[in-house]
């Protein structure tokens, strides 16, 4: 198994998981993280749950739901890695983009101020 020197990956259990059953390991170089690939993707998937969390004020007991959220939509938005195409139209060219209706988990709500001398643009 080849992974970064992220600490998930050094642990003392860890290794003796993987000695156990005649699983070598190796880490790649420090500070060379185009070489981490998959590791680097996981990365950004988590980032992004992280975000959503936290910019939603989403309780904690949803982050498998918003882990799930994330990925859907990350492999559903062009990527500039792959020259701007869909990665799930690249996977799945004859299933169709979005099989289940996406649904909202947080949305940014104002709320009109009917008060006298506010208009359009004002905030409270």
């Amino acid at each position: 198994m080849h992974s970064d020197n992220g600490r998930e990956y050094l642990s003392h259990s860890f290794k003796n998981f993987m000695a156990s059953h005649g699983i070598l390991h190796q880490t790649s170089c420090a500070y060379t993280p185009q070489r981490n690939g998959v590791a680097e993707r996981n990365r950004y998937l988590v980032e992004t749950t992280r975000t959503i969390l936290i910019h939603g004020d989403v309780p904690q007991c949803f982050w498998g739901d918003v882990f799930l959220s994330a990925c859907y939509l990350i492999n559903r938005m062009p990527s500039s890695v792959l020259d701007i195409k869909i990665p799930h139209s690249i996977l799945f060219p004859h299933d169709p983009l979005h099989s289940l209706p996406t649904k909202v988990f947080v949305s940014t709500c104002l709320v009109h101020n009917f008060s006298p001398g506010l208009d359009k643009l004002s905030l409270m």
